[in-house]
């Protein structure tokens, strides 16, 4: 995730003849403006998109009622599309996109840790993605009941590619706070960058190897910390971030892990 306030396309996705729209949305040539859609090219640089996208290339799944009356086939029943439209901003046929490929892969209707550690495996497999993959799984994994529904996996999709900025730093907030105790500690900030660096560090440019994740940790941690009390909060966590341009560029790092 880059938590620039552009995040992987930050909302602003080539529409589906891969024009680029104008920030804010596209407009049609009569004016109407329209929601950013989901379209490969622009996506295939979130791995859990990818993921689905993929497993829907060479299947024909169902339109617009056909998808409504679908929902009923699987052991969890999401909400309503047109609940998930007012909680997302994702569109309705993007959802329905989203929701065929959800399926295909996860017919019970939820998505347990086990997948997404082969999700992550598949895209990094030159790299250790296990632990990685464990984190960001309990980073969507809201409740803690061992599995995610469709419902929480496309509300967090949502945020990371379309949210505010603030919105995607909460959402590393909670991605580091490990234990989900509401303060990030500097064993949990450790124990993310190093998942990272075993998954990817050596395949970036300029290597993340160059610097060792401890001394990385220490000095965004010494930032962060703003009262030296041991943990950062959610406050001192964002403005931090908002306010100093080397952590926010660092924070890019999370654009090829999503």
């Amino acid at each position: 995730m880059q938590a620039d306030g552009k995040g992987v396309d930050g909302g602003l996705l080539p529409d589906a003849n891969g024009k680029e729209p104008s920030p804010g949305g596209q407009r049609e040539d009569r004016g109407k403006w329209q929601k950013p859609r989901i379209t490969r090219k622009s996506l295939m640089k979130c791995c859990l998109v990818k993921w689905i996208i993929d497993s829907t290339t060479n299947t024909q799944g169902p339109e617009s009622s056909d998808c409504e009356l679908e929902l009923s086939t699987v052991r969890h029943q999401p909400e309503g599309l047109e609940q998930l439209q007012v909680q997302t901003q994702f569109t309705k046929k993007e959802l329905q996109s989203l929701y065929r490929g959800f399926k295909n892969e996860c017919p019970s209707g939820l998505v347990d840790e086990e997948t997404f550690k082969n999700i992550y495996s598949q895209f990094f497999p030159q790299g250790d993605a296990t632990t990685y993959a464990h984190f960001l799984f309990n980073a969507f994994d809201m409740d803690r009941n061992g599995s995610i529904r469709f419902e929480d996996f496309v509300i967090g999709l949502s945020v990371l590619l379309r949210g505010s900025e603030t919105e995607k730093l909460r959402w590393a907030f909670n991605l580091y706070d490990i234990n989900k105790d509401g303060y990030i500690t500097k064993e949990e900030m450790l124990a993310i960058m190093t998942s990272i660096y075993d998954m990817m560090g050596r395949y970036t440019s300029p290597s993340v190897r160059d610097i060792d994740p401890s001394e990385h940790v220490d000095k965004f941690f010494q930032k962060m910390d703003r009262n030296r009390d041991g943990v950062v909060t959610i406050d001192e966590f964002i403005e931090t971030c908002q306010k100093d341009e080397n952590i926010m560029a660092s924070m890019q790092l999370f654009e090829n892990v999503i």
